[in-house]
């Protein structure tokens, strides 16, 4: 049906997209070229893409698609090999009866069509699509198909070769094959496509786990045979250049990769379990890109108390959080600001995750002697005006850092509490006087990173009452929230991204004469409430209502009992 229909330029003719002349001329440039019409008209600045497929869409009736939002069958994507997806810029979508519908760039390329269905055996349906919609597409699919290829082909070999072989006795020689190796070469970028923190392999007793931490929530990508977990761990020990034959103790290491001409820093973390070595890799991409607090995602009112709390020139100001929730980069967003000529900032971090011009920054060494507590004694005899510790873990840590902050510097630091009020008990139990706690400390950073709704499928809908409560909103009221329904973009979790929620509490006078007559957590809690503070909770609250989080991501990330 599509040979007898009119080519492109005839149609662009018809509908005034295009002059007689100007279709002449292109055809001219296109000779010896090598190139189709519509990438010359693109390329040329005639068309957009956007007008092309609007003329084939009206005149020719072939529907347009949006890759991002469509769910694609895996198996229509095993009906074609890779490399004619991209010959063609085409990827199959779904199957309908004895027919499958396939997004194309040209869907008038009557020899894409033909060998489409030679390849596949089934007729298509042409769908059209965009150049970059089709070619992100191809990246996503075919990259898990060809991870779970290559697993494949390494629990075979590994069956064939390790039958009779113990786990003791691999050799380096035995994990530099290329199953091995293309396998994790392509964990590796599969991660950072899919904007993942981290990633887990974990084994079990009959097979090994391989999981994705992507928005802060752990996502299962592939299983594979536990033959393949001696080569795996031995090949990510060579590159992190850890001992290969030691699997009785933890090893840490790092490995320094590019990801599409992007600098990527893997800290690589292996622990022995009883059904071997469990390996989480943790991604820090050295992008070049550093945000300014305003771009936090903090409110105008928690901006301005941040403010406050940074203008004081001296004191201690404590970011808190469980791991992964942002506090590194709440403390580089601070440190960028305070960063000028007249200063000297001094940090002491484990690992030193974003180099910064124009700052000293150390990297805890525990094997040599270098830990928090030793080199922060070290830089407050380098004449510092800012100090930043990566994290106060232990008392000797704290003691130098409150005395630091005494004496006239400006200390930031990490601790591990639940919020802001917790932060001030914390120190206390770690034996530093209240009189130098309520003396010392400028202000508390209480963060979690919450999930944002994905745009491509978000949906409004009625709150539910229980949903009403736990908002505090009148149960008679009507209110309208939003949630993902669920897209090939969010891979089906409804949510992209993730956005961070704040408490900071100043401390105020009132909360100094607390601190020193030792009060409890609940007391300072209530106290900073009245005194206007806005907690986790308060602060998630306003981004459901706002249509940016949901209601699940409330309850996972805070208190309800605020």
């Amino acid at each position: 049906m599509l040979r007898t229909r009119k080519r492109l330029g005839d149609l662009l003719i018809d509908t005034g997209k295009i002059t007689k002349e100007q279709l002449k001329e292109i055809l001219n440039k296109q000779r010896g070229s090598g190139k189709k019409l519509g990438e010359l008209l693109i390329d040329e600045k005639i068309l957009s893409e956007d007008d092309i497929i609007e003329v084939l869409e009206k005149q020719l009736g072939i529907k347009k698609v949006k890759l991002d939002i469509v769910k694609v069958d895996k198996k229509a994507i095993e009906t074609i090999p890779e490399s004619l997806a991209r010959k063609y810029n085409v990827i199959p979508i779904s199957f309908l009866g004895n027919k499958m519908r396939v997004a194309m760039s040209d869907p008038l390329n009557i020899f894409a069509i033909d060998d489409i269905k030679i390849a596949s055996g089934f007729d298509v349906i042409p769908l059209i699509a965009t150049i970059r919609d089709i070619l992100d597409a191809i990246d996503r699919y075919y990259s898990s198909q060809y991870v779970e290829k290559v697993a494949a082909e390494l629990t075979n070999e590994n069956t064939a070769k390790n039958n009779d072989k113990q786990e003791e006795e691999l050799t380096v020689d035995d994990v530099r094959n290329a199953p091995v190796v293309k396998l994790i070469d392509s964990i590796i970028i599969n991660a950072v496509k899919a904007r993942a923190s981290d990633i887990h392999i974990e084994p079990f007793e009959k097979y090994i786990k391989i999981r994705y931490r992507v928005d802060g929530v752990l996502q299962e990508v592939l299983r594979t045979s536990k033959e393949s977990l001696a080569a795996l761990t031995a090949r990510i020990k060579i590159l992190s250049n850890l001992n290969i034959a030691e699997k009785r103790i933890p090893q840490d290491g790092r490995i320094i990769t590019e990801v599409d001409g992007k600098k990527i820093d893997l800290r690589v973390s292996i622990l022995p379990t009883v059904h071997g070595e469990k390996i989480v890799i943790r991604i820090l991409k050295k992008d070049g890109s550093l945000l300014n607090k305003e771009k936090l995602g903090m409110r105008q009112y928690d901006l301005n108390k941040l403010d406050n709390i940074i203008m004081s020139p001296n004191g201690i100001i404590l970011v808190t959080g469980p791991t992964g929730s942002g506090k590194s980069t709440t403390l580089y967003a601070i440190l960028n600001e305070l960063n000028t000529d007249d200063i000297n900032i001094i940090t002491v971090e484990d690992p030193v995750e974003f180099m910064i011009e124009g700052i000293n920054q150390v990297n805890v060494n525990v094997k040599t002697g270098l830990t928090f507590a030793a080199g922060l004694r070290s830089i407050l005899r380098q004449d510092p005006d800012i100090v930043m510790v990566g994290e106060i873990r232990d008392a000797e840590t704290a003691h130098i850092a409150i005395r630091a902050a005494i004496t006239g510097h400006k200390v930031l630091s990490t601790i591990h509490t639940n919020d802001s009020a917790s932060a001030i008990v914390r120190l206390t139990d770690m034996g530093i006087e209240p009189y130098l706690v309520s003396t010392a400390l400028s202000g508390v950073v209480a963060q979690r990173l919450v999930r944002k709704i994905c745009p491509n499928c978000r949906q409004a809908y009625n709150a539910e009452e229980y949903e009403k409560k736990i908002l505090h909103c009148d149960v008679n009221d009507e209110l309208t929230l939003y949630r993902g329904k669920g897209c090939a973009t969010c891979n089906g979790t409804g949510y992209l991204g993730r956005v961070g929620i704040y408490e900071i509490m100043e401390i105020t006078k009132e909360l100094r004469e607390a601190m020193q007559r030792n009060a409890g957590t609940e007391e300072i809690r209530e106290l900073s409430k009245k005194q206007g503070i806005k907690t986790l909770k308060s602060a998630c609250i306003d981004l459901v209502i706002d249509g940016v989080t949901t209601v699940d991501e409330l309850i996972r990330n805070t208190f309800l009992n605020e």
